[in-house]
């Protein structure tokens, strides 16, 4: 007698991420109005091409560069290769040091955890910094439903906060907007400011200083994110420009940090490379302003009560993918967005995300899938690229982007089932596979010269290939396929002339050169 156990079979995938990681309309629906706002495309291009002229200057003045990014690239590899280990041990160092924990698969656990943290405080405030994490799961709308008031206290953020706005850009979320702008946006939004404020910057930044130090020093729990956690003390960093960061991180007494399981490093001294990678990738600075690093809870200094929410939201999902789980090696410095053709000119609000441009065009598809309905917004991500590999280039740990574009674009078109284009494509590698029937479609495009224009293209081809013709220029067949022009006499007199040709120049050589 014998018991049958059934067929083995794969382990059940990890859940996709929610929240802010899918848009509305594809890529180009979007990018097709985007294209259309003048004012967005000049913000765009004058602060893209600052940050880029910056970073080239910082990152040509150190001769190991690009050891940097090779060391760098190593490491983030290694993490991901170890992640469970090294996330357990984050744990149980954060746990020493009196933080507490908290675990969550998704976006939805995670505003359930953090709102219950406020809660548990009394506090109906808080103020928030260094939160792309949050943002990527909607915690501040999570919040406000729940009675809970969050304050950005990052110049960009607050102003996109007060516009109902959304980031438009991994570094300078308000990328799109310009002082005249800004100024309105204050004079609308923040109470008591000075009517009479004006545009020039250091008056902005002064009257959101005014309106911050506030909430500063009232607030009593603060939220941020992390820009690395360090496995082997249970340090937690994050660097920041405006010093807001460090009073959200001293002043209150409670801190909750939600931080991707993404950004653990094995160990201190790792800092050292990154430390250097990403200012330079980013903002184009030697280093950080401020740089802020704490292990737990030091009594009678910071906060006293400190938790951390480690945020899985579709990374263990990518982490299953053996090619795009590169893309979680991202530290979010923005250097491919800075000089991505289509994100200049696009923006990042085309592509429906949290994280826009070419990381975004790999990362977001991972996180959050490509085929929850039909004609999924996510699926047309990965097509959002030139391919030119500028990304690639710049990014200070290699992530090899293009290659993963590749990877999602081919995965898109296996889980698309029958399309046109598939149908298409049969139809043509049937034809190529019979010389005959090759020959014949040969000369059935032929006539297709009747239909081409002076400049020598088709303006436009019929339904259902209209799409090819409308962003390429399609040549028009020639008179004579090459194959038709070899079998004639003029080929084959070329062909023998070339040969006779050969045969000479190797008579000519010496022996001991051939």
């Amino acid at each position: 007698m014998s018991t049958f156990l059934g067929m083995p079979t794969a382990p059940p995938r990890s859940p996709y991420g929610t929240g802010h990681l899918r848009g509305d309309r594809t890529f180009p629906e979007a990018a097709h109005d985007e294209l259309r706002n003048e004012q967005l495309r000049r913000n765009l291009g004058r602060a893209t091409r600052t940050i880029r002229t910056k970073r080239l200057d910082v990152t040509g003045e150190l001769p190991d560069w690009e050891q940097l990014r090779d060391a760098g690239s190593a490491i983030k590899t290694d993490t991901m290769n170890r992640l469970p280990e090294l996330l357990e041990q984050l744990e149980r160092k954060v746990t020493e040091r009196g933080g507490t924990v908290h675990w969550a698969r998704d976006g939805v656990e995670a505003n359930e955890i953090v709102t219950r943290l406020i809660r548990a405080t009394g506090s109906s405030d808080v103020i928030k910094v260094k939160s792309m994490a949050t943002q990527e799961i909607g915690l501040n709308e999570h919040l406000e439903a729940a009675g809970i008031t969050p304050y950005e206290t990052d110049l960009a953020e607050l102003i996109v906060q007060l516009a109902d706005d959304r980031p438009s850009h991994i570094l300078v979320p308000a990328i799109h907007r310009n002082r005249d702008e800004i100024r309105q946006i204050f004079l609308d939004e923040i109470p008591g400011v000075d009517p009479d404020l004006d545009n020039v910057p250091a008056h902005l930044a002064a009257a959101a200083r005014a309106y911050l130090r506030e909430k500063f020093m009232t607030t009593r729990v603060a939220v941020s994110g992390a820009n690395f956690g360090i496995a082997e003390t249970g340090t937690l960093t994050v660097v920041e420009s405006e010093g807001n960061g460090r009073m959200c991180l001293t002043l209150p007494d409670t801190l909750i940090t939600v931080m991707g399981i993404e950004k653990v490093l094995p160990r201190h001294q790792d800092l050292e490379v990154f430390l250097q990678l990403l200012p330079r990738s980013s903002t184009g600075e030697r280093m950080n302003p401020y740089t802020s690093m704490w292990t737990g809870v030091t009594p009678g200094d910071g906060p006293q009560d400190f938790h951390l929410v480690l945020l899985d939201n579709g990374r263990t999902a990518a982490l299953a993918d053996a090619i795009g789980r590169e893309a979680l090696n991202c530290i979010r410095c923005s250097a491919c967005l800075n000089v991505c053709p289509v994100y200049e000119r696009a923006g990042g609000h085309a592509y429906g995300s949290t994280y826009p441009g070419p990381i975004g065009a790999v990362l977001t598809p991972q996180l959050a899938g490509m085929h929850a309905a039909k004609n999924d917004p996510n699926s047309s991500l990965p097509y959002a690229s030139s391919l030119c590999g500028a990304c690639f280039d710049a990014c200070p740990v290699k992530i090899d982007i293009p290659s993963m574009l590749v990877e999602l674009r081919h995965q898109h078109t296996e889980q698309s089932g029958t399309t046109a284009e598939k149908l298409a494509m049969k139809a043509a590698a049937a034809v190529m596979s019979r010389p005959t029937l090759f020959t014949a479609a040969q000369k059935a495009a032929s006539l297709g010269r009747a239909v081409g224009g002076r400049d020598g293209t088709v303006p436009r081809l019929p339904a259902p290939f209209g799409g090819w013709s409308d962003s390429r220029d399609l040549a028009a067949p020639p008179k004579q396929s090459f194959r038709a022009w070899l079998s004639s006499a003029e080929g084959t007199e070329t062909m023998r002339a070339a040969a006779e040709e050969g045969a000479g120049r190797t008579a000519d050589t010496p022996e001991e050169d051939r």
